[in-house]
Parts: C-alpha cells; structure tokens; sequence
C-alpha cells in the first residue's frame, strides 16, 4: 500500500513538473563575474532562434559592455511603486504573467521587493512566472544563498541580508557557474568595469580581497557540482533513496540555527525529506520560556519551512523518548544534532543525555550527525 502511494505521489510530481517552466540560474562568486552579461548573450542566441524572449527585470549596473547587450531585447516595463516619499521600479510579476512568454530574463534573484509588492522577494515572483508555466533565466551570487550565510559571514565577515532559500535552487533545471580566476576579477574591478571609481577601493577591502574571492569562488563550484551530481541521480537513478533527515533543535538560538542550515543542506545533496523538531520540556512552556528565546526558537521554526522542511513541535518530560519515538513512527534513517556541551545537557535516567541518545538511536540503527560549528561534522 506504501509503495502504491509513493508511486502514485510521484507520477503527480512529474505532472506537476511538466506544466511548470524550465529555471536556469547563473551563479557566480562575487558580483562583476559576468552572470547579467552571460544571460544576455544566451537571449540573443535564443532570439535568433526564434524563441519569444523578453526582459523582466535587469539591472546592468551602468556597466557598457552589459548595457550594449540589453539593447534588441524586448522589455516588460517595470512598475513604479510610491515608498517613503519617492517612486521605485520594481518587476512588473502581473505584466510578465499576462504577456506570457516562452522566457523571461530575471536578474538579482535575492533582492527583495518594495513594500507594497505582492512578494516580499524577487524569487517568489520567479516562482509564480514557473507556476504559470513560463520559463525563467535568473542571476545570482553565492553568497546569497541561505543555508550559507554563516560559512560566508565567517569568510567575508560580512551579514549578508539578502538571500534565497535552498530551496529554490533545488528546483533549478540548470545552474551554470561563472567563474574567473581571483587576479582577473580584481583587475576587472581596478579597471572599473564593476563598480564606479569611489566604491572601488571599499570593494578590494571587503569581498574582493584576494583570500576572499578564492574562498568564495571554491563556495561556488562545490554548489554548482552537488547541483550536477543531483541532476544525475534524478535523470539516471540508481536507487530509490528512502533517506530521511531529522534536525533536533532546543530553544538556544543560535546553534539551532546551525543546525537547521547545516541539515538543509545535507537534505538537499542527498536529495531527501527532512524535518526539524523541537521538544518543548515542561520547563520551556510558554508561560516558562523568556519572550526572547520564544521570538529566536519561532524565527529558526519560520527558517526551516523556509528551507523546505517539515516543522514539528512535540510535548516531551523525556527528550530522548520523544525523538526516539518520532524517529521510530517517521522511519527516520538520520538526525543531525549540535555539538554537545555536557554543562548544558541534563542527565536522563542516569545517563548522560547525549550518551543514552546516541545509545537508543544506535539501537534504532539510526544515524547520527553531529554539527559543530568551528570543526567537521561527524557520522557515529
């Protein structure tokens, strides 16, 4: 009966994907790479082949060599929203939807809209353009991407605002990197060919230190790689996987959300269904818990769903039993957990919390991963 399900639930799912349009992502390390430049060339090519091409939205950063391309490309005019005293272009999504055609060119997939806009960001208009069927060309940086943005804080030291859900990526057809060595893009910088004069030297003190670029750009071409290998296991599959990740996470914010990112990721290589959960102890009631930890843990529930996963809250004295019959009932195959700080966990029933986990699930046959934030994760 299982079987017959999951089978019937995947048929739908290539229905499903059939009427959807086609999504292609240029992907780069670092702004001036040449991902606007690249989607421009590509429509140009698709004109001539008689494909009905149009431009959503560019943005060519005043850069000649991109603005000479944007010419004999039709255009969607953009929409002019009032905002804090003043009038701001955004895509037009309700335009591009009735034009409807075969593709659409939608550059800064991060960015995030103007209040006012129906979407809050510019890569749930592209997933509103693929669910009316039209097919998209989009641009963005890694460093946008979610599931990232502490390792890339942790290279940059920079907080990166804007960002694009795993997601998102997971439901690309194509991602094509674009990639130049760290000397080349730096030139290209001095030459300002990326940016205007006066932002330019606050520009190699940032992102475009040399240590930087190569770190990021090293980002870029394991992402588009795992893209590609999962890209093979959906087209040639070998086996049916029946992996399921579980992220345990607590009330502490920030290694809860470290898990969560870590977890998504793992689920996204691995191509599988994953499902964060929280235990709320008696002592973490909502007339207990501090209003802090309350806004933190609710915040990492909202990042979770918005990396795709399954959120579920359970009412547990005992947290190893509350997982472990979760784990038994969900046929879970992996539960990701953070670095035990043995201060912090309680002992249950004798035994060490993190000692009688690892005890049950082993039992379980389950496996564990352990995320620490400053080394490797570990497989028991």
């Amino acid at each position: 009966m299982e079987e017959t399900r999951q089978s019937a639930e995947h048929f739908l799912e290539l229905i499903q994907r059939s009427k959807r349009g086609k999504f292609k992502i240029y992907i780069g390390m670092s702004a001036g790479v040449g991902k606007t430049f690249r989607m421009l060339q590509e429509a140009h090519a698709l004109l001539r082949s008689g494909v009905e091409v149009t431009i959503g939205y560019i943005e060519p950063h005043d850069r000649e060599e991109t603005l000479a391309l944007v010419s004999g490309i039709p255009q969607i005019p953009r929409k002019s929203i009032f905002y804090k005293g003043k009038y701001l272009e955004e895509m037009d999504l309700q335009a591009i939807i009735n034009a409807h055609p075969e593709v659409v060119l939608v550059d800064e997939l991060a960015h995030t809209n103007v209040e006012g806009s129906k979407n809050k960001k510019r890569w749930q208009d592209v997933l509103e353009l693929l669910d009316a069927g039209i097919n998209v060309i989009s641009a963005m940086n890694i460093q946008h991407i979610e599931s990232l943005n502490e390792t890339v804080r942790k290279i940059t030291g920079i907080e990166v605002t804007e960002r694009v859900s795993d997601k998102v990526l997971a439901l690309a057809d194509e991602v094509v990197n674009i990639d130049l060595t760290a000397d080349e893009l730096i030139t290209r910088l001095k030459e300002g060919k990326i940016y205007k004069k006066e932002k330019i030297e606050q520009a190699l003190n940032n992102f475009f230190k040399s240590e930087h670029i190569l770190q990021l750009r090293e980002l870029a071409l394991k992402e588009v790689a795992s893209h590609v290998e999962q890209q093979v296991e959906i087209i040639i599959p070998k086996d049916f996987r029946q992996d399921k990740f579980l992220a345990c996470i607590n009330s502490n914010a920030e290694n809860s959300k470290h898990i969560i990112r870590k977890t998504a990721r793992l689920a996204n290589y691995f191509q599988s269904k994953w499902t964060v959960l929280y235990v709320q102890t008696p002592k973490e009631d909502p007339d207990k818990i501090a209003l802090d930890k309350q806004r933190h843990l609710i915040n990492n529930l909202n990042l979770a769903q918005e990396l795709g996963a399954k959120v579920v809250q359970e009412k547990g004295k005992n947290v190893v039993e509350t997982i472990l019959n979760y784990v038994k009932t969900n046929r879970i195959t992996t539960i990701c957990i953070g670095k035990p700080h043995f201060n912090f966990f309680e002992n249950v029933t004798g035994m060490n919390w993190f000692n009688n986990l690892v005890s049950k699930m082993t039992e379980e046959n389950v496996d564990i991963i352990i995320l620490s934030k400053n080394e490797k994760s570990t497989i028991i």
